[in-house]
């Protein structure tokens, strides 16, 4: 298994995003005090390389990542952090809840995740510690960041109809045959009423890539940010002679204040995109896998601890 470079090579604990609450903190922590709810950013830049100083932190070649080989992810009941290297004074101890039930009140037990304070990030009273899923957050993001018309393409029905209900423009069904792209992105340019201005890509497949290259207008842009395939063969040619940018999204940079502020303000609300929530047993955690796994009418599953 790989995304990119990062080859898991033994078994590890999967899980990026977490939040939780604020137990401990150092003596320069300023913004925080025990008892906050926080979200933490999951990774851990060296801070001293050209990228970092460049503020483009997230390609930092040291970034210590949650559920990057070698980096255990926080899906687990402690997360030591054994690994990184802290300034106790700047770090605070976080009572870790990687998709949690609770709004303001503890859990159970405690699962302690050690993190610099910069990157955990205090949640306003109204946001649950809850995310959605990549592709129709990418859809709630795009609406709120003001665009005219969306037109969602998948090839499940299910999925489809779910984007609808949440404010697609449009949806199209397609294939997973290569062959079909010409006839689809006609149907996708008809639904849209023009050619597509931006792409996004949450898919990250030959066929899917393809589409947005061809789908995309003079011009305009396609964002990759699925990553299925390590390699791929796709019309980047006609994409070059009508100027269409590829753009490429790695990780998280400066984004976590923005995204908590669209969940304060309601421009977005993630909470349809819930359908399951499980506990945290072994009987539990493989059932919710299998539901994640068996498509249908799962978006999102949640674990309550």
């Amino acid at each position: 298994m790989r995304c990119a470079d990062f080859v898991v090579k033994e078994p590890m604990v999967i899980g990026h995003e977490c939040a939780g609450i604020v137990e401990e903190i150092g003596s320069e922590v300023k913004h925080l005090v025990p008892g906050d709810r926080v979200a933490l950013e999951p990774g851990i830049s060296c801070w001293r390389c050209d990228l970092c100083k460049e503020g483009r932190y997230n390609l930092c070649p040291e970034m210590k990542f949650f559920a990057t080989p070698p980096v255990h992810g926080s899906l687990a009941h402690q997360h030591r952090n054994g690994r990184f290297i802290l300034q106790s004074s700047l770090v605070l101890k976080v009572w870790l809840v990687f998709m949690p039930k609770i709004r303001r009140g503890g859990c159970d037990e405690k699962h302690i995740v050690v993190h610099p304070a910069d990157l955990c990030f205090k949640l306003p009273d109204s946001v649950s510690l809850e995310e959605g899923a990549m592709w129709l957050v990418t859809m709630m993001a795009a609406r709120a960041f003001g665009a005219p018309r969306i037109v969602i393409v998948d090839v499940d029905d299910n999925r489809l109809s779910v984007a609808q209900n949440l404010g697609a423009d449009g949806i199209v069904n397609v294939s997973t045959d290569i062959q079909d792209v010409p006839k689809e992105v006609e149907e996708i340019c008809k639904v849209m009423k023009a050619r597509v201005d931006v792409c996004f890509d949450c898919a990250g497949f030959n066929k899917t890539m393809t589409t947005a290259l061809s789908a995309t207008r003079a011009g305009g842009k396609v964002c990759l940010v699925g990553m299925g395939h390590n390699e791929m063969t796709v019309p980047l040619t006609p994409a070059a002679a009508r100027e269409v940018d590829v753009i490429g999204i790695f990780r998280y940079r400066n984004t976590w204040p923005l995204c908590i502020e669209f969940l304060r303000s309601g421009k977005i609300d993630v909470k349809p995109l819930i359908t399951h929530r499980f506990g945290f047993s072994q009987k539990e955690v493989e059932e919710a896998f299998e539901t994640s796994a068996g498509g249908g009418n799962t978006i999102k599953v949640m674990f309550n601890l």
